[in-house]
């Protein structure tokens, strides 16, 4: 029997999350941040520094990311 896993990325940074991701896709082939993926904050709703990235979706060699 032929087992197949994924492996799903799901990465906690409580700062400087985008640059992680960004070196990641570098990392690995087939790997990309989403058109649309990076949500900044909104002081107003989740507190935080205004304009700071609060969520980035990207890719792993091909396999999409947990929000």
């Amino acid at each position: 029997m032929e087992i197949v896993s994924k492996i799903v990325p799901c990465l906690w940074f409580d700062h400087r999350g985008e640059e992680a991701a960004r070196f990641y896709c570098e990392v690995f082939p087939r790997s990309r941040i989403t058109r649309g993926a990076l949500r900044r904050r909104r002081p107003e709703i989740h507190g935080g520094k205004p304009g700071s990235v609060m969520t980035v979706a990207f890719e792993l060699a091909g396999q999409p990311s947990r929000r």
